[in-house]
């Protein structure tokens, strides 16, 4: 080894050292000025985040002011993907950003592109009432100070004024003319190098493929290399250049610099050997224009097609905000005008002709219309709206014409709530990205010292021309290499996947349950408002000798008409939609725990348990046969009698919606096991499992009790995802491994689940699972282009063939294999744009027996609620409860009594000696149809 390769090993080692110290060495931290109480920072984005370190305080409000001073797609976007917030920055603007850290600890922040960094270290609140208690999120503060939100996210405001809050369209027109703008300049510039570069390869090429005679020799002269290809350099490869000194600047690499490197060392080169090549050895006076200009105009066409390409990931935003209506025709002090719907305020009566969008989120004042809700709901059959229901902004109105009154505009309505949601979820982080982001992260510094040890390896042992032969190398291991196609894999997909949701009527609030869903192995289903419709409704009508249906239903509907009662509604409701006239009853009597006696057209009524009749001597054991069939079906019967004689029995059920059945079965062609999850009785839990086919039952499960259940079902290995609709199932969707709501259910639900299914309908779940399914997959892939090409591109770049074969790799080879990787990852990503749901199957045929567990089962089994010895049972409904934390307790001349609600109490209070005198939960079997009887869950 002579001086020379001393020096360039002594060199190499110095600088690879060096290079470490200074990507990976400390970083001094700014410290938010605190002004009004709000804590402000300013941050130039330039290539790069300054400051890219930012210390501020727990739970005080914190004002970023991005002063963005570059344009591109690189830096138009910033993502706090652990706070929810994703923000657009336009070109040469300021914009500010509020958010509230409600939790201590550091969270990065990034480019839209996942390559330029930041951290947000929160310090945790060191004195008492330092902020509010920490939870996860961030709250969006208004200009005022005042809490906006509580799910997370941000406001952003441009630089137009400090109470110009920038709405989703906005932004969304802004970034689509920032992309359209870039796509333009590329284009510009792409066209530049191809014409220029081509005489230049051409010359190159024919040179060495056919020899000196085939080429004019002033075709070859360097200095026309190097003025065509000087304006290739510093023109088309500007954006390249610009961005990835600046990184460097701020002790960060990207793909830029990579890029910006090789060719600035290729042209380097190329510029002394032409202006000084006494300077030089004759072998190594050969320059590499062609390489440069081919190169730079290359990686900027890939460029080009790749923001082509994802100008479609974005298009779910885009197509929701164009669902929006323009205008509305709005009714104020008797005249009808014509206003943006911009203007429309809450209270607004609103007027919708036939084929018309509805403009907000409203309630029917009058007329009927069915309205095709599919553009949001997902559900492709109109839904037929009257006076007192409630309608969606966006939706369109069918045939009829609708006067509503608006309930929700602006921020509020349920599209922009979607749009929220959506550009939330695409904001957040799924953890198989943070795999990527870790390798990304020592990725571009890696790269830089392989391609130094190259050049040093090379230039001490390579074959002469070694010098030629170690630059050739190192140019070319730093161009194939692309962190581009890794730091892009697994955001795009997510982005498409969300908006996918979107569209379909599913809103997914985080990349970490997209990612999740997956995984699930368990579903388990609320019964009532989930599996069925949460509604009772009037089934059948067995009527017995001397009494027709009709006539049977008039009766008893009449009889109900002043019961406040969910079934006395379903039966009333019954005979409204027979078109049967109900008539007034008098002489109402509500028998408390039995049913009611009323007179209606002079005839004695009696309606209620079999115990009602009973009581007065009917004999109705020929209706029991007919009672029993009806109670096995999951349906409640109500025993009727008219002027002392048995009537008939008429059964109300809380009837499976119709998708159920079909839902279930494609979770089970899915490889999931369903269970249902209710507070009903094991028989009615176990009838409703057998229509739907459901195989395993979990009954009489109290609503403080649901959590527990799904945590003890992940205790048996499984990951479980809830669906639930009710106050008392957020904890359950709150505990399981991914909550998915009920859209048409209560606020506190959605708020706890991570999936909202808007339709309400359990189809919803099977498509969440098969696009989480179909974004994983596609999230892989992109992994394994952008990790596979890499391993394999950066050896042969070094030159880990050229020993064995001779082979060596071309840096403009290099150049368009780097282009191609992460053209592959985009447009890999874009295929998932045609992902469509598949319908549902068939219901699974045959009948199903579902195992069903009932209280005292788990109980026994799992004494997770109480201990068995220590229970009692309820004497009214016959369920287990535990002494220390029953609602209700009496103390009786026999002991004390324990019951699972208020209502039980009431009822055993109305008659303790019938409870005190049967077996314990001898009633229970009448909890569903007597009069005073309850229904959980």
């Amino acid at each position: 080894m002579d001086t020379a390769d001393i020096v360039v090993t002594a060199l190499a080692t110095v600088l690879i050292a060096a290079l470490g110290w200074f990507f990976f060495g400390p970083r001094r931290a700014r410290t938010a000025r605190m002004e009004g109480g709000v804590q402000r920072v300013e941050v130039t984005v330039r290539g790069g985040y300054s400051p890219d370190v930012i210390r501020v305080r727990q739970g005080v409000p914190v004002e970023f002011v991005f002063d963005r001073q570059e344009s591109g797609e690189c830096t138009n976007r910033v993502v706090f993907p652990d706070l929810r917030v994703n923000e657009l920055l336009p070109a040469y603007q300021r914009t500010t950003v509020h958010l509230r850290p409600q939790q201590a600890g550091s969270f990065g922040f990034a480019c839209g592109m996942n390559m330029i960094r930041g951290t947000l270290v929160v310090e945790p609140a060191t004195e008492p009432g330092d902020g509010p208690p920490a939870v996860d999120g961030t709250t969006a503060v208004t200009d005022g100070g005042t809490d906006g939100g509580t799910d997370g996210g941000a406001t952003a405001v441009t630089a137009g004024g400090p109470h110009e809050q920038v709405s989703a369209a906005d932004t969304e027109a802004a970034d689509v003319a920032e992309r359209r703008a870039e796509i333009a300049d590329l284009g510009r510039r792409v066209a530049v190098g191809a014409v220029l570069t081509f005489p230049v390869l051409v010359a190159v090429m024919a040179h060495e493929l056919f020899g000196a005679d085939w080429v004019p020799g002033w075709m070859l002269n360097h200095w026309l290399q190097l003025a065509l290809i000087t304006p290739v350099m510093f023109y088309t490869g500007w954006p390249i250049h610009r961005i990835g000194w600046l990184t460097l600047g701020h002790r960060g690499a990207d793909m830029n610099s990579l890029v910006t490197l090789g060719t600035s060392a290729a042209y380097g080169y190329s510029v002394l050997v032409t202006l000084a090549p006494h300077l030089l050895p004759e072998n190594l006076r050969e320059v590499y224009f062609e390489a440069v200009g081919v190169i730079l105009t290359l990686i900027l066409l890939g460029r080009l097609l790749e923001a082509r390409a994802k100008a479609g990931t974005g298009e779910a935003i885009r197509a929701l905000l164009g669902l929006q209506a323009r205008t509305a025709h709005v009714i104020r002090e008797g005249t009808e005008a014509e206003i943006p719907v911009e203007e429309v305020v809450s209270g607004d009566e609103i007027l919708v002709r036939p084929g018309e969008k509805i403009p907000v989120d409203a309630e029917v004042l009058s007329g009927t219309s069915a309205v095709d809700e599919s553009m949001v709901t997902g559900e492709p059959m109109p839904v037929t709206k009257r006076a007192g229901d409630t309608v969606i902004g966006a939706t369109v109105n069918g045939t009829g014409s609708l006067r509503v009154r608006a309930a929700r505009v602006g921020a509020d309505t349920m599209l922009a709530q979607i749009v929220r949601l959506v550009q939330q979820a695409q904001a957040s982080k799924a953890p198989i990205q943070r795999l990527a982001d870790a390798i990304s992260g020592y990725f571009v510094p890696a790269v830089i010292a392989v391609a130094i040890a190259t050049f040093t390896l090379w230039y001490t042992i390579g074959p002469a021309p070694a010098f030629t032969l170690a630059l050739v190398s190192a140019v070319s291991v730093l161009i194939i290499a692309c962190p581009c196609a890794l730091g892009l894999a697994t955001p795009l997909s997510v982005m498409v996947g969300t908006g996918k949701g979107a569209r379909a009527g599913i809103l997914i609030r985080s990349a970490e349950a997209l990612e999740t869903a997956h995984k699930l192995d368990t579903v388990v289903l609320d019964k009532t408002g989930t599996v069925t419709a949460g509604t009772p409704v009037l089934t059948d009508v067995s009527t017995a000798d001397g009494f027709t249906e009709d006539e049977l239903l008039r009766l008893v509907a009449a009889a109900e008409a002043d019961s406040e009662h969910p079934l006395a509604a379903a039966i009333t409701d019954g005979a409204r939609t027979r078109g049967l006239t109900v008539p007034a009853a008098t002489a109402f009597d509500s028998v408390t725990g039995k049913g009611i006696q009323a007179t209606v057209d002079g005839k004695a009524l009696l309606v209620g348990t079999a115990r009602l009749l009973a009581d007065v001597g009917i004999d109705s054991d020929h209706l029991a046969t007919t009672a029993h069939a009806l109670a096995a079906q999951g349906k409640t019967p109500v025993l009727a009698a008219v002027d002392g004689r048995p009537a008939g029995v008429l059964a109300v059920a809380d009837t499976v919606k119709g998708d159920s059945a079909q839902a279930i079965a494609a979770l089970h062609r899915l490889g999931i096991q369903t269970v249902i999850l209710t507070g009903d009785n094991a028989r009615t839990a176990a009838a409703i499992a057998r229509q739907v086919g459901v195989r395993r039952v979990l009954a009489e499960v109290l609503p403080e009790h649901k959590a527990d259940e799904v945590r003890r079902l992940q205790g048996e290995g499984r990951t479980v995802g809830m669906v639930g609709d009710g106050i008392n199932d957020a904890p359950a969707l709150a505990q399981a491994d991914v909550g998915l709501a009920i859209g048409t259910g209560t606020d506190v639900a959605i708020e706890a689940a991570d999936v909202t299914l808007i339709s309400g309908s359990l189809s919803g779940v099977v498509t969440a699972i098969r696009l989480s399914r179909a974004t994983m997959r596609n999230i892989r892939q992109n992994l394994f282009f952008a990790l596979v090409y890499n391993a394999v591109g950066i050896p042969i770049a070094a030159g880990a063939l050229y020993p064995l074969w001779g082979i060596r790799l071309s840096p403009i080879i290099a150049a368009a294999a780097m282009a191609l990787s992460s053209l592959s990852v985009v447009t890999n990503a874009s295929r998932l744009r045609r992902w469509h749901p598949d319908p549902l199957p068939e219901a699974e045929a045959g009948p199903v027996q579902p195992m069903v567990e009932s209280a005292a089962d788990r109980a026994a089994q799992h004494p997770l609620h109480a201990d068995p010895a220590d229970t009692a049972i309820d004497p009214v409904c016959g369920m287990r409860v535990n002494p220390a934390t029953a609602p209700e307790h009496r103390d009786t001349a026999t002991g004390a009594r324990h019951f699972c609600s208020a209502r039980c109490a009431a009822a055993y209070d109305a008659d303790p000696d019938r409870y005190d005198s049967a077996p314990a939960g001898r009633h229970g079997s009448e909890r569903l149809h007597g009069r005073d009887g309850h229904r959980e869950g």
